[in-house]
């Protein structure tokens, strides 16, 4: 398991880039992520996404659905891709500190 310093602190990737311990994430945490994965500023829209995946993933054990998501947050499927391209699910998940979703290749 690879391991990087962000902001001070020690943190533990799994082999796909994706936070080891959910309890690690926070705000700056996320900002970097996103900027790794080439979005250079996270917008009100993207924080609706992330939180809404953060809050859905303690109780499912998963990073939620495509359809999940795009029903229940107010963010339809061509919105998901705008804000994150080229595999909105794992990139939206990467950067809300949780593991790849089961889904996703």
């Amino acid at each position: 398991m690879p391991t990087r310093e962000l902001f001070g602190k020690t943190i533990e990737f799994d082999d796909d880039g994706h936070l080891k311990n959910f309890s690690d994430w926070n705000e700056e945490i996320a900002k970097e992520l996103a900027k790794e994965e080439g979005i250079a500023e996270l917008t009100a829209r993207h924080w609706l996404v992330i939180n809404y995946m953060r809050r859905e993933f303690p109780r499912l054990g998963d990073a939620p659905t495509l359809r999940k998501l795009t029903k229940e947050s107010g963010v339809d499927t061509k919105e998901l891709y705008e804000l994150f391209p080229k595999g909105p699910m794992k990139k939206a998940a990467k950067i809300s500190g949780l593991p790849k979703p089961k889904g996703c290749i």
